[in-house]
């Protein structure tokens, strides 16, 4: 069987984004200048982002959505981007995840307040990977999930069964996490990595799964790709991809290294900075999916993750793949 497609499960969210003008001190008050509703949460933007990029192949999602309001918009919004939701259940037992997610006007940073609603009850028992013939499995996000999270007696965790089963079903797994201070960070990421073959994830979440301090040296690229050996070492079987503001680092099991720089971005161009990574996952995907050279897959990872930053939602700024490669004649990359 030649498998197509990208099938992607973990966090279904509804994300309100709220546009202030600055981000107030404790008691203090900020203006929202604007708001929307969209789709959030790692898989399903990537999904999102993969059929604005009219990928051309098979969308599929897996997840677990309340059976309200705010669940039945994630399944109609999907089946309208033409992405199979087969296995996007629904349940009564607890309310559609959403998460509030403040952008400050200008720079574009945001913070998010969380409800983790049905995605806490997503189990290994809603993944059923023996129908599918996608190619890649994209799992996000490990740290937001809680029963997927869980870990067992032997030391394996939940999200490990299920990465493993996709292998054994003959799929290529990717891995995202969420930047947290979540106590058993490290552990969670262990479990995983043996049963991963890309593992995503920005400086942030590098440094926490490592033990490695990326915060104050975020372009340090021998520390950052310091890192990305360390979860090799760890178990990740093909590559460790790391982005940051400045670019991005991917290192290969076999040892080769690449570097990219990130986008000259001008002035005025940020209008929220919401789902950039998963949009960066996304360019990266579809290029692992078409079996691009890793250095193509990159310069399409940071033009969507470019691309993304037009609009202050996760995906609504994503155009096609030539539109996306076409920013980077236009702006050009940074040093």
């Amino acid at each position: 069987m030649t498998r197509t497609g990208i099938l992607a499960g973990g966090n279904f969210i509804i994300d309100h984004v709220k546009l202030i003008d600055a981000w107030p001190e404790q008691d203090m008050l900020a203006f929202i200048q604007g708001e929307t509703s969209s789709n959030g949460g790692g898989p399903y933007n990537v999904l999102k982002d993969l059929a604005a990029m009219r990928c051309g192949y098979p969308l599929a999602a897996v997840g677990l959505v309340g059976a309200d309001l705010n669940g039945d918009w994630i399944l109609r919004d999907c089946q309208a981007a033409g992405i199979d939701i087969s296995q996007l259940h629904q349940t009564d037992c607890a309310p559609t995840s959403y998460t509030d997610a403040m952008t400050v006007r200008g720079s574009g940073r945001r913070t998010f307040f969380h409800q983790l609603g049905a995605n806490a009850l997503l189990s290994e028992a809603h993944f059923d990977f023996s129908g599918t013939q996608a190619k890649i499995f994209h799992l996000g996000y490990l740290m937001l999930l809680s029963e997927m999270d869980r870990l067992l007696d032997d030391g394996r965790s939940v999200a490990s069964r299920v990465l493993e089963a996709a292998q054994a079903a003959g799929l290529l797994t990717s891995v995202d996490l969420v930047s947290s201070t979540y106590p058993q960070f490290r552990q969670i990421t262990a479990a995983a990595l043996p049963f991963t073959d890309f593992l995503i994830l920005n400086e942030l979440e590098a440094g926490s799964a490592t033990g490695l301090d990326l915060r104050t040296s975020p372009t340090d690229l021998k520390l950052i790709e310091s890192a990305a050996r360390s979860l090799l070492e760890a178990g990740v079987r093909r590559e460790v991809i790391i982005h940051f503001e400045a670019g991005a680092i991917v290192v290969e099991k076999a040892g080769a290294v690449h570097h990219q720089p990130s986008l000259k971005l001008p002035p005025g161009f940020i209008a929220g900075a919401t789902g950039a990574g998963d949009a960066f996952a996304a360019g990266y995907l579809h290029g692992t999916h078409e079996n691009w050279h890793v250095a193509e897959r990159l310069k399409l990872a940071v033009c969507a993750a470019a691309m993304c930053l037009t609009h202050p939602t996760p995906s609504q700024g994503l155009k096609p793949v030539a539109e996306c490669l076409a920013l980077a004649d236009q702006l050009g990359f940074r040093s």
